[in-house]
Parts: C-alpha cells; sequence; structure tokens
C-alpha cells in the first residue's frame, strides 16, 4: 500500500512528518538535526561525532541516570549518532509513551547539558574506537582511499576524526558546535506508528514548538570533487595481519545529479544484486578469489565515491585488483548483457516494499526523500523512475563514471601484498 504521509512546519521551523502504519501498537521517531562532520571546524575533525555521544549524558532537566531510568521503564530506545551532514536521534516505543519520550528527544537536543565528566569518558571511547580502526585492515583501506581520492576536498575528512584531533576536543568545543548548528529551522521530525498523523504531529509540536533561536532553513553548498586524471595505488603494510582489504573507485555523483538512478542501476549490475553483481560473479564465485566483493554508489549532498570493496588473502591481492580492471573494462568496451540491466532494475524495484516493511525503515525513507527533496510520494513514483532507466542510460553512467586508468586504489594488509603493479 503506498504510504500517505503528513508533512508540516511549525511556526519556528520545524519540519514534521507523520506516517500511519497500524501493523504494531507502536510508534518510530527520527529527529534530525541539518548538520553534521561536514560542519566540525577546522582542525577539529570528529566534533559533531562527539556532540551525538554526549547528548543524551544529561540535559538541563534531566540526569542521564533519570533518562535512562525512564527510558528503560516504558521498554522505549533512544540512540543518537552523527553523519557527514546530519545530527540524529532515533526513538522506538509504544503508542501511549510517544509524549513523553518525545520530551525526552526534545531536551537532549534543546539542552544538554555536556557534562564535563562524560565528556572526557565518551572521548576516550572514541579514541578508542579510531585506535581499533586503525589496527583493521578494511577501515584503514577505506579511510585512506577517501584521503587520496578526495585530497583537500571536505569529505576527505573523518566524520569520527582521528586521535589528533579528538584528543583535543573539550566541552567548550561541543558548546560551540550545539550554539552554532543546533536550532528549530534545523529540525526535520519523522514519525510513524499507530496513530492518527495529526495527533503525531501535535505531540511533535508540544515537545519542539516553543523552542527558539538559531538560524533560518540552511541551504548547503558541498562543492564538486575533481576526478583524479591518473591512476594511483597505495599499499600500507600490516603484517600481523591474516587478509588484505581493497578499496577501489572513483568520485562518483550527487543525489541531485540527473544520472543519479541510471548510475545506481548501474552500480546495483556491477557489484550489489544477487551475489554481488557481476563483481561478485566473477571474482568470489567463479575465480574464488575473495572473501567478499561489491561496490557501493554513496551519493549524497555532495558528490561521493563509487568504491568497489574486496577482502582477499595476501596472495590474491594483485589477482583480485586486475580482475577488477577486468571487468570495469568489459562492462565499458562491451557493455552489460540487456538481461544484467533489467534484472538489476527489478531487484531495485523489488527491494522497495522490504524496505517499508517496518516503522523504522518507513522513518528512514521519508526523511531520506524530505532531505534530498525527492517529494513525499516518492515511494510511488521510485519504481517508475527505476524501470525508465534505458540500457543506454546505464551504459552512459558507466563510461562516464568507471575509468580503472584513473583509478584510485588501496591495498591494507600482510606485507606480502606488497608489489608495485598498476
Amino acid at each position: 500500500m503506498p504510504l500517505n504521509p503528513v508533512r508540516h512546519t511549525l511556526d519556528n521551523g520545524v519540519v514534521v512528518i507523520a506516517q500511519e502504519n497500524h501493523t504494531t501498537p507502536a510508534v518510530s521517531l527520527l529527529a534530525v538535526i541539518r548538520a553534521g562532520g561536514y560542519d566540525d571546524p577546522p582542525g577539529r575533525d570528529g566534533t559533531a561525532a562527539l556532540v551525538a555521544r554526549v547528548l543524551d549524558r544529561g540535559t538541563t532537566t534531566r540526569t542521564a541516570e533519570t533518562i535512562a531510568d525512564d527510558l528503560d521503564g516504558r521498554g522505549a530506545s533512544l540512540s543518537v549518532s552523527a553523519g557527514r551532514h546530519q545530527i540524529g536521534v532515533a526513538a522506538a516505543c509504544l503508542v501511549d509513551d510517544l509524549a513523553p519520550v518525545m520530551a525526552i528527544a526534545a531536551d537532549i537536543l534543546r539542552t544538554p547539558a555536556f557534562p564535563e565528566a562524560d565528556v572526557s569518558t565518551r572521548r576516550a571511547e572514541i579514541l578508542t574506537t579510531i585506535r581499533q580502526e586503525d589496527d583493521d585492515p578494511a577501515s584503514v583501506a577505506v579511510n585512506r582511499f577517501m584521503d587520496d581520492l578526495y585530497g583537500t576536498h571536505p569529505y576527505a575528512r573523518r566524520v569520527r576524526g582521528t586521535t589528533g584531533t579528538v584528543s583535543q576536543l573539550q566541552r567548550a568545543d561541543l558548546v560551540a558546535f550545539h550554539d552554532r548548528w543546533f536550532g528549530p529551522a534545523a529540525l526535520t521530525v519523522v514519525a510513524v506508528g499507530s496513530l492518527p498523523a495529526g495527533q503525531m504531529v501535535e505531540q511533535v509540536a508540544a515537545a519542539f514548538g516553543t523552542w527558539s533561536g538559531g538560524g533560518g532553513p540552511r541551504t548547503l553548498e558541498v562543492p564538486d570533487a575533481a576526478a583524479s586524471p591518473t591512476r594511483r595505488l597505495a599499499r600500507i603494510a600490516m603484517p600481523d595481519k591474516s587478509q588484505a582489504d581493497v578499496a577501489y573507485g572513483f568520485v562518483g555523483v550527487r543525489r541531485h545529479d540527473p544520472r543519479y538512478m541510471a548510475a545506481s542501476v548501474m552500480n546495483n549490475a556491477l557489484g550489489q544484486y544477487a551475489l554481488g553483481g557481476r563483481l561478485g560473479d566473477s571474482i568470489r564465485e567463479r575465480q574464488g578469489m575473495a572473501y567478499y566483493v561489491f561496490s557501493a554508489l554513496d551519493a549524497g549532498v555532495g558528490p561521493g565515491p563509487l568504491m568497489v570493496r574486496a577482502g582477499v588473502s595476501a596472495g590474491n591481492v594483485d589477482r583480485t585488483i586486475a580482475s577488477i580492471d577486468a571487468e570495469l573494462t568489459a562492462v565499458i568496451e562491451q557493455g552489460f548483457a540487456e538481461k544484467e540491466i533489467a534484472d538489476s532494475k527489478q531487484y531495485m524495484v523489488g527491494a522497495l516494499p522490504r524496505q517499508l516493511e517496518t516503522n523504522a525503515g518507513i522513518a528512514g525513507f521519508l526523511l531520506n526523500a524530505e532531505l534530498h527533496g525527492l517529494g513525499l510520494d516518492y515511494d510511488r513514483r521510485m519504481p517508475d523512475l527505476v524501470r525508465g532507466v534505458t540500457y543506454d542510460a546505464a551504459m552512459d553512467a558507466a563510461r562516464a563514471l568507471l575509468r580503472p586508468g584513473a583509478a584510485t586504489i588501496v591495498v591494507a594488509g600482510p606485507e606480502q601484498a606488497s608489489g608495485s603493479r598498476l
């Protein structure tokens, strides 16, 4: 059944989207501020991530213990996360508990206390996570890939930050970030559950309607990212590891790019649907060289990467890179089979109903549609948009984005993976 969400803007600028779904007597809530790691001050990478980690550790009216006890007593869940362009509170509760849980979410976003002790504790936790990532070949490969691919572009910066930047963060940094970016005009709230949409809008208004301050609606301009004119390969020796991880790819497209849907269909055929698309069929299934292999198109406000990922034994690194080269070259020179594109489109259309099976899935879909201006009827239009991608459009996207001769490649793993072949 198509979605039928209600969208309402409160007088203070808060955007509210409500969708009735009576499959369970529960509600899922997403309350998202449109600011994230992209907005970290210079030299303070990781600020937004630390803000998110400390937001629920107490407010001016509730201690962390009070928040936890209230949620536990209601069987409700609440978490806070940060991304490149947003910081969000996600909550789930029974219908009867929506008002008090909404009030907690509003308190966390509006009046966080940022207790000094919790800033120190959460900063230490993030530093531990960063050090663990620095010892993980997959994370090392991806982080270096983003560094090499984007250079001085803001997308090279890590949302979680580095040990050097995070270790410098203080409570004053979090307060300043909150003062700068948090406000009603920056907030979108999505509520999905077994209540009339109008009633959910009223409860959001009761919790957030009196919030004032902050700037007006934000227009975010992310600069273009220059594509590399040459092929680059970096190898990072991690002698104590048993597996090498490969990150291989290019600058992709923005979500608003007219080529997005064709690029998405193409990428799905290349390395996602079924057992991993063409790459999975060739490199993992037929050649048996990779533990995993897939491709991902990260199209957002700015031009995110189109990245091929693979995990392989040290002795198969060069063969795997050569196979990726071969498959991409075959796509460019010979094209996909017509059936590959048809199957890719069928898979994408069929995946939509599964995405909308739960309150949380619906909320995430509606939030994405709102943040990218796709329209409240996107669930109804999306299948035809996918079906409307022609074979030629998918091939045009492949030829524009897949350029093996100008790929950025990073390998992290055992020293046996070293070599000089490009």
